[in-house]
């Protein structure tokens, strides 16, 4: 009797817990076909580019290497949002991204990026990439100094269900990720298209 009700308890946590876990893969094809066709036609790395996605929890990896030729994605990992909660309260910050183009608000800002020149950072392992917006929702980026770099307080796998630390803007990584993705650009010869979706 002890063992059956140990197991009755076990499967209610699991069906609790159930609906949390199993979040709906997105379908990314429109992204990637748009992405392939604007890398194509502005002289960007046709090979891959990375894509943000922030409409996910915080915890789970929402950044993505997506190849064009296997069409597949190469690597994946978390990534920060803005905390954006400088003109305005924002008391599911932790939970919801609010994006903002205005400078120090602090916010997430969605659109295409090119991913400009490396550069030396003070977080993480000292390395940023400035991101140049291409769309009126970023084109602050520079101003701003939203830039592509790690923090060692972003974890380098998942930690569903807590969330990542918030930044004032920029896509944070882990130093690990941010290790692979600075050797990646280092390589590539033509600017690399980062976009951020919501």
């Amino acid at each position: 009797m002890k063992h059956f009700l140990l197991l009755i308890a076990v499967c209610f946590l699991c069906c609790n817990n159930s609906e949390v876990e199993t979040l709906t893969l997105k379908d990314y094809n429109s992204f990637h076909k748009e992405a392939k066709e604007f890398c194509k036609e502005n002289g960007y790395n046709e090979s891959y580019y990375f894509l943000v996605d922030l409409s996910l929890h915080s915890g789970k990896n929402r950044f993505f290497i997506y190849d064009f030729t296997t069409k597949k994605v190469l690597d994946k990992n978390l990534v920060t949002h803005g905390s954006c909660d400088q003109f305005e309260e924002n008391p599911d910050k932790w939970k919801k991204v609010k994006f903002d183009n205005r400078v120090d608000s602090h916010c997430s800002m969605k659109g295409k990026y090119k991913i400009g020149n490396r550069d030396y950072s003070s977080w993480g392992i000292n390395v940023k990439y400035w991101l140049h917006g291409l769309e009126a929702t970023n084109k602050s980026a520079e101003k701003r100094v939203v830039v592509l770099h790690s923090w060692s307080a972003v974890k380098n796998k998942e930690v569903y269900p807590r969330h990542s630390p918030l930044s004032w803007g920029c896509p944070a990584v882990s130093d690990a990720f941010m290790g692979k993705l600075d050797v990646r650009l280092q390589q590539s010869e033509k600017p690399v298209l980062l976009w951020i979706v919501e």
